[in-house]
């Protein structure tokens, strides 16, 4: 079963369950999979659709923190319940000591040791965790690891 017919069942689940949120949540999730493939005039693959869903997370995760940063907690709850949801579909995240490992690896690999060679580090460094790591970690990670 590929993601879209996941997500798919999941919304059927949700519907006969009652579970308004996690209906809303999948739909909204449906939507921008749907305006995509509209967009491209074709269906998305697996990858492509992981794509959005990294798009959507980190959406709510800058939401996440505008709404922590204005005191608002109910908006808050929300944003983490949908953030929950969303982290369902997409593959388990990399751990710190996971990251710091792949950097180091890549860093030896590429002979990045100082801030001059960031960008080379980074152009090989995201494709191994495009999926699987948060950007903004990632990348302070690397910051760490070249001073």
């Amino acid at each position: 079963m590929n993601l879209a017919e996941r997500l798919n069942d999941d919304m059927k689940q949700a519907m006969k369950s009652g579970d308004k949120f996690r209906l809303q949540t999948i739909r909204l999730i449906r939507a921008s999979i749907k305006n995509q493939e509209i967009e491209l005039r074709r269906p998305l693959d697996d990858n492509e659709t992981l794509n959005i869903l990294s798009r959507e997370l980190k959406q709510r995760r800058d939401s996440q923190l505008d709404f922590e940063k204005g005191g608002r907690e109910d908006l808050v709850s929300n944003v983490r319940a949908e953030i929950e949801i969303i982290s369902e579909y997409l593959p388990r995240q990399l751990t710190e000591e996971e990251i710091k490992a792949i950097v180091v690896q890549t860093m030896q690999e590429t002979g990045a040791s100082s801030k001059a060679d960031l960008g080379k580090l980074m152009g090989v460094l995201m494709p191994k965790v495009k999926g699987v790591a948060d950007g903004k970690l990632v990348n302070a990670i690397v910051q760490q690891s070249l001073q």
